[in-house]
């Protein structure tokens, strides 16, 4: 995947480029990222890359020319079949359907606004989508954009150890929240609910499989109820439900 990034601060990002799965990503060649600085295609050092915006009122925002200029320098260096995102509190949530879908472009680039935004022409010629990891405001779009490769290169197949471990995190399983994981040891001192499913220490994996379906869809019942009301379920995925629902209601 080769991602390039278009921000004010660039600086932001080196340290998920020296830790973590990014890191170890771009050590692998899995992942390579460039970096577009719009200070870098103004005039001279005087000229600024952001304005007050027409018809008055408060704050500024990103001048269009530097803009272009960077996403075209970065378009000519990637050259074809790239997928242009603008990280803004107006675009479409983030979420698994939309993660997957952009899984299928290995070359994007990621411009991050700052101050009040940039100036509409940029969006209306030059951005594929607008991004948006919720109903807030940030300072700019350098945090949605780490947010962004991150959850991205959790997909890049050689990344995680193993693929399976992906397939089974929250949402990417199946739609349902992951099931509650143990490890040793077994018995914590002075913590009162110390105890771990006796099924997981079985050694029966279909029965472990089968508990950790029930489990992911009793977690996300009590905590996402609003994913559970999206899924068709199986005959067998609503009959472990209905049993962990009676359990879960019958001790509370």
């Amino acid at each position: 995947m080769w991602i390039s990034i278009i921000s004010l601060f660039p600086e932001m990002f080196k340290t998920i480029i020296k830790y973590g799965l990014i890191h170890k990503s771009i050590k692998k060649k899995l992942l390579n990222i460039n970096f577009w600085n719009p200070r870098d295609f103004v005039k001279n050092k005087f000229s600024k890359v952001d304005s007050p915006i027409y018809g008055g009122g408060g704050g500024v925002i990103l001048k269009a020319e530097p803009l272009i200029k960077s996403i075209s320098k970065a378009k000519l260096e990637m050259r074809n079949n790239v997928k242009i995102i603008y990280l803004s509190p107006q675009g479409k949530k983030i979420n698994i359907s939309y993660i997957k879908k952009l899984l299928s472009y290995n070359k994007m680039i990621l411009l991050c606004g700052r101050y009040k935004g940039i100036d509409e022409r940029v969006i209306n010629n030059f951005i594929d989508e607008e991004v948006s990891i919720g109903d807030y405001i940030l300072s700019g779009g350098e945090l949605p954009a780490m947010i962004l490769i991150d959850i991205l290169v959790r997909q890049i197949p050689g990344v995680l150890n193993t693929m399976s471990s992906g397939n089974t995190d929250s949402f990417f399983n199946n739609g349902l929240l992951d099931s509650p994981h143990y490890t040793r040891p077994r018995i914590i001192k002075n913590v009162k609910k110390n105890t771990v499913p006796s099924i997981l220490l079985s050694g029966n994996h279909k029965k472990i499989k089968e508990w950790r379906l029930q489990q992911s869809l009793g977690m996300t019942w009590l905590k996402r109820p609003d994913l559970l009301r999206k899924k068709k379920l199986t005959k067998k995925e609503k009959f472990l439900f209905n049993k962990f629902k009676n359990s879960y209601l019958k001790n509370k």
